[in-house]
């Protein structure tokens, strides 16, 4: 077994030789339990390997089959894996639930990732990386040991950024056109709407940084002696690798190390199980597909709306297949067919497919727009508000709330996608999704391998680094406003020291003339 894999090995490193592509140790960390966010990161590690990289990935996903330049630490069994677990449920209250939620799920990241046997291996045995690549998501405990294993970083994440992001790439946050992930409002929101993003985001921002990083800073101290503080290693990230692209999200305020790779973990879709495929292809009017994705129950949906759903749906021409958790669905019309797992990919792919009735998580919302299939967007949970305002601004859909799903509302938007006006607009939109330069993967890939090659040069926007005082131009208006206040008060008191004059003379001219 063993002189097959060095087999495998020396045959790689030939290859790679022989292309003129130079192997870079790549080191991936991603400490978080969330199975769908892993999901995307696969895809890319993969590829990495598949490209002649080695690669090191810690994570709770180790792969079953790896490529023999794919190394595992895995942190499977030490928590539980996020997935099935979030009800059908908005209000603030949860919103500042979850924010509790990522950062305390963040600080107990970095001490199980730290306390890991093979994790402190890398450190003690002077492990050597060109590039250490880190999620940017609920801890920068990975930015601490990247700078103890002295590599450069390329963050990546699963989703657009978080609030406590954007500072630290030099990124302007104005919730006057930029969409809080968390609320409805997309890139024009209310009055009330813009309150509510403002409040949030220093909210989001204020825990993290009084919770996660202090909290981390601590952890980290407890394994090295000179780490600097989290805040100046997080800008110092090289590149940002966002799963973003401007055709869905607009045209947004990104520095130039951030960029835009969206789409990458769409994989060519496969032959569909002869089941689903049967009942695809035999359908008249084609199919709506339904899913609330890995980390939502739709078991846990009220009754009612489950009822408002089904009402729907029975009224419409179409087949409808849907992602059910359970085995059975109450009063399941003919022209459904329920499954607790489903080749999302694949479904969406088929030509028959029409409409997709989703929660608007970013994979599924990134499926659609590759396959072009309009979205009717039910936003539930984290970043899908945000996701339901960028699929209606773009075209890509329509959004429902969950307070107004009614079955004569979900009708309405239903039909909305299904018009073949609206259908033919969403293609085109897909084609301009597709027409990039170089495809989302191929861009993930060159800059990384871009920001190991020229690790050190800093490519930080220099708005990281601008004091709160200059951003906000508080000394600029205190400069201004001493000038205004200064002549204000120099005009004064010579208007007065002219009218006194003004006075004298005029008194002096009366006591002349009544001498006279």
């Amino acid at each position: 077994m063993n002189t097959r894999v060095n087999f495998a090995r020396y045959l790689l490193i030939t290859c790679v030789i022989m292309t003129g592509v130079q192997t870079l140790n790549i080191l991936g960390v991603f400490p978080y339990e969330g199975k769908s966010h892993f999901f995307v990161f696969h895809s890319y590690l993969q590829e990495l390997a598949k490209r002649g990289h080695n690669v090191t990935v810690i994570s709770h996903f180790p792969q079953k089959n790896p490529s023999p330049n794919y190394h595992d630490i895995s942190l499977a069994g030490t928590s539980r894996v996020f997935e099935d677990m979030i009800p059908f449920e908005r209000s603030y209250f949860v919103i500042l639930k979850i924010g509790f939620f990522i950062v305390d799920i963040g600080t107990e990241n970095c001490r199980k990732l730290l306390g890991h046997p093979e994790v402190q291996q890398l450190w003690k045995t002077k492990a050597k990386f060109d590039v250490v690549v880190v999620e940017q998501f609920n801890s920068d405990c990975g930015l601490g040991l990247a700078h103890q294993l002295g590599a450069p970083v390329v963050g990546i994440n699963s989703h657009v950024l978080m609030p406590f992001h954007y500072s630290r790439f030099g990124i302007p946050y104005n919730p006057s056109f930029v969409p809080f992930q968390f609320f409805n409002g997309g890139t024009k929101p209310t009055l009330y709407e813009r309150i509510e993003s403002n409040i949030f985001h220093a909210y989001f921002k204020i825990i993290f940084k009084y919770w996660s990083q202090n909290v981390n800073q601590r952890t980290l101290a407890q394994y090295f002696d000179d780490v600097p503080p989290l805040d100046e290693l997080a800008k110092d990230i090289k590149i940002m690798l966002l799963y973003h692209n401007f055709i869905l999200y607009g045209s947004t305020i990104l520095s130039s190390n951030v960029k835009e790779v969206g789409g990458y973990h769409v994989a060519a879709p496969k032959e569909l199980p002869a089941d689903i495929k049967k009942f695809i292809e035999e359908s008249e009017h084609g199919v709506i597909y339904i899913s609330f994705g890995s980390m939502l129950k739709a078991s846990t949906t009220p009754r009612d709306k489950v009822e408002a759903i089904i009402s729907a749906v029975s009224e419409l021409p179409q087949r409808v297949i849907w992602k059910w958790d359970e085995k059975t669905l109450p009063g399941i019309p003919k022209n459904i067919l329920v499954s607790k797992w489903l080749p999302q990919n694949d479904i969406l792919a088929h030509p028959k497919v029409l409409a997709f009735f989703s929660h608007c998580g970013l994979l599924g919302t990134t499926e659609a727009i590759y396959h072009g299939v309009p979205v009717v967007g039910m936003p539930v949970f984290g970043d899908q508000p945000g996701n339901a305002a960028a699929i209606e601004e773009s075209g890509l859909g329509v959004r429902i709330l969950i307070e107004d799903l009614t079955k004569e509302n979900l009708l309405e938007k239903i039909k909305t996608v299904l018009d073949p006006n609206f259908r033919n607009k969403v293609k085109q939109l897909s084609k301009a999704w597709h027409d990039r330069p170089m495809s989302a993967m191929d861009s993930a890939i060159y800059w990384t391998e871009f920001a190991a090659k020229y690790r050190n040069l800093t490519f930080r926007s220099p708005s990281a680094d601008v004091p709160l005082y200059q951003y906000m131009y508080i000394d600029v208006i205190l400069v201004l406003g001493s000038i205004l206040i200064t002549m204000f008060f120099v005009a004064r008191t010579l208007l007065k020291l002219i009218l006194y004059l003004t006075r004298l003379l005029s008194k002096d001219n009366k006591n002349k003339l009544k001498s006279n």
